[in-house]
């Protein structure tokens, strides 16, 4: 998909059937680490949006991938996209409702807080 076509904003159901489909994606949860101890999805890098600014190259590996990022109810996830595709990752998304959505309509073992 090119790049400008990569909407910022993507839906939880719509992030899972791209995993279940085994589509390259990286998973990226920004929340704090005391968050991801609560409640965490197996598949996701944890890069808290604390440390994104210091920790970016980490991600350099996800640069020219699909991206999803995640935080509790989307407000910080939408930021960290916002700034990463201004860092030139232009396929990063934000999940919209973040995990207290995937919680709701993904997976309702999950913890909510």
């Amino acid at each position: 998909m090119a790049a400008d076509k990569v909407p910022l904003e993507v839906d939880c159901r719509a992030v899972k059937q791209r995993l279940d489909a085994g589509q390259p994606l990286v998973l990226l949860d920004c929340r704090e680490p005391d968050e991801h101890e609560i409640v965490r999805l197996a598949a996701a890098r944890l890069l808290p949006m604390s440390q994104l600014m210091t920790r970016v190259g980490e991600l350099d590996d996800a640069r020219d991938q699909p991206l999803v990022v995640f935080c509790h109810h989307g407000g910080r996830s939408m930021r960290v996209a916002t700034w990463l595709r201004q860092q030139g990752f232009d396929q990063a998304q934000s999940m919209s409702g973040g995990i207290d959505r995937w919680a709701e309509e993904i997976d309702q073992t999950l913890a909510r807080y």
